[in-house]
């Protein structure tokens, strides 16, 4: 299909299946040595198989590209550094980090376990680390390296998602710290908000926040073309080339037809004073400035008064 990342090595955590599995298919269609990671776990994170990576590798090769196999977990520091070190071994080089493993365990918080809260932390945040600890000392080497770490549309909130809320939005955190620190040495990090019908989107109900904000309302005519998972990796795979090298520290959405850059969180309005504030000057200004036309998500129902707290 093209030769824009012919000599480069990849690393996608998650290749075996869904988004990354097409991230995977399209780099090694640009010319890019793929090592293809993935556990093989269920969608919350149980149990292990070597079929996915297996079956993706099969496809690259079949195709006429080269990859590797690895099934390691992205949750541990020593499971990271080893397939970062199957990339350097097979390959010479690591090029470009691609972390797209993930799991869900969705549950209302006061019905979540720490398991549940750990083991989703584990995986997106912890091994967003993991992965680029070890990575990007090769970067740094090479002064070059493109870093794409997948977080959610979810990281704006989502009811039921408050583990996998925190762990996107601790990436896109992550994500804009590390592209100040790797700027120097010519490696870019950007954070994907990626979408389509995949495992990990079978349970979300049309209802969500975060379906919503993926997908709106589309017409039953162009739905099934809009969730296609394959969408995703051309846009994905740019940030990957040298095209992409002014983009760094960027959250950019890829999931549908469009491809949308967020803009940063700033500061929107602002009451100021010389000197302290005291709660009787708040309760007049602040309905009328820095909170005006905000509406309170836990409001009564309408025409029903909120509960008076319980005598003591």
């Amino acid at each position: 299909m093209g030769n824009r990342l012919k000599g480069r090595v990849a690393l996608v955590t998650g290749g075996g299946g869904g988004i990354g599995r097409g991230v995977c298919q399209r780099l090694a269609a640009e010319g890019c040595s793929i090592v293809v990671n993935d556990l093989g776990g269920t969608v919350t994170g149980s149990g292990a198989s070597q079929s996915p990576a297996d079956t993706a590798v099969a496809d690259i090769k079949a195709r006429g590209g080269a990859a590797i196999a690895n099934y390691d977990s992205v949750s541990t520091y020593d499971g990271a550094a080893k397939m970062v070190q199957a990339a350097v071994d097979q390959y010479g080089r690591l090029d470009i980090l691609c972390h797209a493993a993930g799991i869900l365990r969705d549950r209302m918080v006061f019905n979540m376990a720490e398991e549940e809260w750990d083991s989703v932390l584990r995986v997106h945040l912890y091994g967003a680390f993991n992965v680029v600890r070890h990575a990007v000392p090769h970067m740094i080497k090479q002064r070059y390296g493109r870093i794409v770490i997948f977080s959610s549309v979810s990281a704006l909130g989502n009811v039921g998602q408050s583990n996998y809320t925190s762990a996107k939005a601790g990436q896109i955190g992550f994500g804009t710290a590390l592209a100040r620190e790797v700027a120097p040495y010519g490696i870019t990090v950007n954070m994907v908000l990626p979408g389509g019908d995949t495992r990990m989107t079978v349970g979300m109900p049309e209802s969500s926040d975060a379906y919503k904000a993926q997908w709106g309302t589309p017409s039953p005519q162009v739905v099934e073309d809009l969730r296609n998972p394959e969408r995703n990796a051309p846009k994905i795979v740019y940030l990957c080339t040298e095209a992409a090298s002014n983009i760094t520290g960027q959250v950019i959405s890829t999931f549908g037809l469009s491809m949308s850059l967020y803009s940063p969180r700033r500061v929107s309005r602002v009451i100021h004073k010389d000197g302290p504030w005291t709660l009787d000057e708040l309760d007049v200004l602040m309905p009328n400035s820095l909170t005006e036309g905000l509406v309170n998500p836990a409001a009564p129902p309408k025409g029903q008064a909120a509960q008076p707290l319980a005598a003591p």
